[in-house]
């Protein structure tokens, strides 16, 4: 079959690359692609992910069998459901399901119709009535912008000043554009954060896939401003059997079942704290980095495993989901600045040399071609290295020897991705 992936990120590339990989797809297509997707796919460059009647046109154009959806922007806007309309095998849910992740407010409604756990919270377009929510929630508050702000809009403020700034940032200050125009003010729960993962087919058939780890902040112990992701990591060696079966049952059937018919990947990020896993966000789509993590570990049924999503099949291709011993670490190299203003267009060395390391795979996030036929920097956060070994010690020893042999001006990385679990994992 032929599949086509909306988007241009690190995400993107490793979903190409996994399907490229899978004996069943004869053809894999991206849209816009980037430099280091066009390594495993047919990259239609002129076509943004953010133009649904330009994908549209290029699905019919090039008769595609299953398009799978990157970022959530093209699914809050409603893609996904142009194209099943036009009787188009889509992974990914419809504009009213992906507003799990288009609306903290609605998605704290959905919780609470649920029983979902999650952490206190209101949701205001006043900015008195959300600095008084923080007073009585103690003066500590997170503050989250409503709409999708690719993982920025979100500041854990410890104390009134900050969170009053960041409130006035959103509502008063425009900083996030329509994503903002209204804040959720929250408690701040205490505890290890997770990332959990379940294919759905909109027909009652739920499968978990493996946790993962983010790490937000931009400097190495969880300090500066959050960014799209600095790094992850896979599996999380405290997640058990026993909790991954409950945030399936308890968080994500529950939620799957209140958006049917949703089809595509539904993504917990949950706070497991001292009462049990509670909720802080979900996201429509795959999560980046994550996916950098996931999928190095997957066996290649991965297109098969997608289009019987997509079809509402996925009862009959479940053992697809399933994963290889070991363990993956993803490190992100960023530009200089990021994630504030940065420079981009300078040249990339060693990318070959980290290749060529035994379990290391390089994902391009932000990256272009220049007139020699070099890859040059073209985003903030411009490479995913991602290493794979039997346990995380060993995969995170690779993914740092990959990261040592690439260098661009201005390059930064935290050097702490999962540091922590392999120190847990050695006691």
């Amino acid at each position: 079959m032929k599949v086509l992936v909306v988007g241009g990120g690190g995400r993107e590339h490793a979903l190409c690359r996994h399907l490229a990989q899978d004996p069943t797809v004869t053809r894999v297509l991206a849209a816009p692609g980037n430099a280091g997707i066009a390594l495993v796919a047919e990259c239609f460059s002129e076509v943004p992910a953010d133009d649904a009647a330009a994908i549209v046109d290029l699905v019919d154009r090039q008769d595609v069998d299953l398009t799978v959806v990157g970022p959530e922007a093209p699914l809050v806007a409603g893609l996904a459901d142009v194209l099943r309309k036009r009787g188009r095998n889509v992974f990914g849910p419809s504009a009213a399901a992906a507003r799990i992740e288009g609306s903290k407010a609605f998605a704290k409604e959905v919780m609470a119709r649920r029983g979902v756990p999650t952490a206190r919270s209101g949701a205001f377009d006043d900015v008195q009535e959300a600095i008084a929510f923080v007073d009585g929630l103690g003066g500590r508050a997170v503050v989250k912008a409503d709409g999708p702000a690719a993982g920025k809009g979100v500041v854990v403020a410890s104390d009134r000043g900050t969170a009053a700034r960041a409130i006035e940032d959103c509502l008063v200050c425009d900083a996030f554009g329509e994503a903002g125009r209204r804040v959720v003010v929250e408690e701040i729960l205490e505890g290890p954060e997770v990332s959990m993962f379940a294919l759905t087919d909109g027909k009652g058939s739920c499968v978990l896939l493996d946790s993962a780890q983010d790490h937000k902040r931009v400097g190495d112990g969880d300090t500066g401003p959050n960014t799209g992701g600095m790094g992850c990591y896979s599996p999380v060696p405290f997640v058990d059997q026993e909790t991954a079966t409950w945030v399936l049952d308890n968080v994500l059937a529950q939620v799957v079942d209140e958006l049917r018919p949703y089809r595509g990947v539904l993504y917990a990020g949950l706070m497991l704290t001292a009462d049990g896993p509670k909720v802080l966000e979900f996201n429509c789509r795959f999560g980046d980095p994550e996916t950098q993590v996931l999928l190095p570990r997957m066996p290649y049924g991965f297109g098969t495993l997608l289009h019987a999503c997509a079809t509402g099949r996925l009862a009959h291709e479940a053992g697809h989901a399933g994963f290889d011993d070991g363990a993956a670490v993803t490190v992100v190299i960023a530009s200089g600045g990021y994630p504030g203003a940065y420079r981009t267009g300078y040249p990339i060395q060693g990318l070959d040399d980290a290749a060529a390391i035994e379990g290391v795979t390089v994902f391009h996030s932000g990256t272009a071609r220049d007139d020699g036929g070099g890859f040059v920097t073209a985003g903030g956060r411009v490479l995913s290295v991602t290493g794979v070994g039997a346990d995380l010690a060993e995969a995170r020893a690779r993914a740092y020897q990959g990261v040592d042999v690439i260098d661009f001006e201005g390059a930064h990385h935290r050097s702490d991705i999962a540091a922590h679990a392999v120190e847990g994992a050695r006691a």
